[in-house]
């Protein structure tokens, strides 16, 4: 008999979106355009390459699961730039360990952050509703109970901290935050950031921050809990942050990412890690390094996902539920019953997006705050993108 968090876990996402369209073939003899996944079309920097060739003498060296001192210089000195930290906030020895991804340490954080019971109780995850799948599969793992969090257009896209009842947070053993948030792109304020580190201080849990669309901005750089960090005092207790390469240099393939945060944490990080964990390549801690240090690329890639917005809004604009996202790479766009959409735009146009209601689950009153929407990747150059979008708006 499998064990029922299994069974939990078969609520996949894209599981799901595979079995809605499984019978399902396009009438559109157009080509099929993927807008459902977040994965960059564009290609990273030459940088990437001609630095894993420099560095192809160390493809027969076991790397260490703590990583390279020029990789976690590299991530300490971009945090230093984007942040504007003070320079011994961040100790590279301390506070910052790369990860392949942040896929897997968001998921490893439920393992390491959720005791079996905290104040005599079942603990408790909190997860923005809607998220990323990973949150709720951490908490299934760790076998604490996922509390979901409302995520409505009134309240901005975030969590509504102060609507929080104490009872749950004394028995909360980690939250999850993501800014900018997948999928609504919304901004948390530093205000904002400052408000949950306190809280999680206060209630003793984790708070895990996911800001791996932190570079992909409209308008202004969004902040980051680091900050938030340095204006109560410049520590970093009770908090992990996880960067990645895979939006800012369109490398998901190179699986390359780092955690910084509570010195603590990161020690129970790397100790599960080498056993259960498979560190980055040498080669690729080099070119990972590289990218980190390099400014330049992610200009033109910022610049990218600014034009596919401005696309959106010249298409969709008219549209009832259209808004222009501050950050990241989707449109969350209000069609109604997503799911139904969703299949009639695969029938009907060869374009693939993610139901809303696929990245919720309902609330106590049974409504689901994902189901009128739609996810809609904008992962594609703008002349691409425009034509998808303007297939979906004939559809729609």
């Amino acid at each position: 008999m499998l064990n029922p968090r299994h069974d939990a876990m078969r609520d996949h996402p894209f599981r799901r979106l595979a079995e809605l369209i499984a019978n399902v073939t396009p009438r559109s003899n157009e080509p099929h355009v993927m807008l459902s996944v977040g994965e960059p079309q564009g290609q990273p920097p030459p940088l990437l390459a001609e630095t894993l060739a420099r560095n192809s003498h160390l493809w027969n060296r076991y790397p260490l699961p703590q990583g390279t001192a020029e990789l976690r210089q590299a991530a300490k000195a971009w945090l230093d730039r984007r942040y504007h930290l003070p320079p011994a906030m961040v100790d590279p020895e301390k506070h910052v360990v790369p990860v392949p991804g942040t896929r897997e340490p968001l998921f490893m954080t439920g393992l390491i952050a959720v005791p079996e019971e905290k104040n005599g109780q079942r603990p408790a995850v909190l997860i923005p509703n809607p998220a990323y799948h990973i949150y709720t599969g951490a908490a299934l793992a760790s076998q604490g109970e996922a509390v979901y969090l409302p995520v409505t257009r009134e309240a901005g896209f975030l969590p509504d901290l102060a609507a929080i009842d104490t009872q749950l947070l004394e028995r909360t053993a980690l939250m999850y935050l993501c800014s900018p948030s997948n999928p609504q792109g919304a901004i948390a304020s530093r205000d904002y950031l400052k408000s949950a580190v306190q809280l999680a201080r206060r209630y003793d849990f984790w708070l895990a921050v996911d800001e791996c669309y932190c570079e992909l901005y409209d308008k202004e750089p969004p902040p980051g809990v680091l900050e938030a960090c340095r204006d109560l005092g410049g520590g970093m207790e009770r908090v992990i942050v996880f960067h990645s390469l895979s939006k800012r240099s369109s490398a998901p393939g190179l699986r390359s990412g780092f955690l910084v945060g509570d010195a603590s944490f990161i020690q129970r990080y790397i100790l599960m890690f080498s056993y259960g964990g498979t560190p980055l390549a040498l080669p690729v801690q080099a070119a990972s390094a590289a990218l980190w240090n390099d400014e330049e690329h992610v200009q033109e890639t910022r610049a990218l996902y600014r034009a596919n917005f401005a696309v959106s809004e010249q298409v969709l604009g008219r549209h009832p539920g259209y808004f222009r996202p501050e950050a990241g790479m989707f449109l969350w766009l209000e069609v109604g019953d997503s799911p139904a959409v969703t299949k009639r735009l695969w029938a009907e146009t060869g374009i693939k997006t993610l139901p809303g209601a696929y990245m919720a689950k309902p609330g106590p009153d049974g409504t689901n705050p994902g189901a009128p929407y739609l996810r809609i990747a904008l992962v594609y150059d703008p002349a691409t993108t425009e034509s998808a979008l303007r297939r979906m708006a004939k559809a729609l």
